[in-house]
């Protein structure tokens, strides 16, 4: 498949090496931090997906609402998912075959249930505007270090956005201790850096949905990752 972005003259064949597998699901409600069950609940269905280098699990969030829904700040509170909310993995091409027998179970996510439906493959996007929910942030460091940090490392894959955006930080339990996250939008880049660094992704825990990044639309989901 081929992509013209602003160009017409230019085109870029986006690879197939790194894709999203999307599952329909069934599932009501899940808590507002559910990172690390949908991970070992998915780990315990898909045995590989543990020592799978780069293999990604997408949040699960709630649906956009124009009606005063507030995002619930208890980690504990339960986080209710629309119909359309799908469950996403970002897999290398080989898994593509084994991450079909996702498809027909059933997980139990701390106690919440989540039926795993059909699947279908999703291409990484071509647009330029890109952004991660989740970006882990190091120990002590506030907004300012947290972007500079990120801009060593973008620069160090050979990605120069133009403009970078982060939101507050969020903090994801897991039986290891806290990971504390920002949100980022990076804006501007190419086309071949957007889709190499959503191939690649940006720092550690991929799996608790860290450093996932995908096609950006409103900036206001960089100030609420859970919307």
């Amino acid at each position: 498949m081929y992509w013209t972005e602003h160009n017409p003259a230019e085109t870029y064949r986006i690879s197939d090496e790194v894709v999203d597998v999307s599952y329909a699901i069934s599932c009501r409600c899940l808590a507002v931090d559910h990172a690390h069950a949908l991970r070992q609940a998915l780990q315990h269905a898909l045995p590989w997906l543990t020592d799978e280098e780069g293999a990604g699990i997408h949040p699960l969030h709630g649906a956009e609402s124009g009606n005063g829904w507030v995002r619930p700040e208890n980690p504990d509170d339960l986080l209710y998912l629309s119909r359309r909310t799908r469950l996403v993995l970002r897999l290398p091409q080989h898994r593509i075959a084994d991450a079909a027998a996702l498809s027909s179970r059933n997980l139990d996510i701390a106690g919440h249930q989540l039926g795993v439906g059909d699947h279908s493959l999703r291409q990484l996007s071509p647009l330029t505007t890109i952004f991660a929910r989740y970006v882990v942030v190091e120990a002590g460091a506030d907004e300012q270090v947290f972007l500079q940090t990120v801009m060593r490392q973008l620069d160090g894959m050979g990605i120069h956005p133009k403009k970078a955006l982060c939101g507050m930080e969020r903090t994801l339990f897991t039986p290891d201790g806290r990971v504390r996250a920002r949100s980022l939008m990076l804006a501007d880049l190419s086309v071949e850096e957007s889709v190499r660094l959503q191939q690649r992704g940006l720092g550690p825990e991929r799996q608790l949905g860290c450093g996932l990044f995908v096609p950006h639309k409103n900036v206001d989901e960089v100030r609420d990752p859970e919307r």
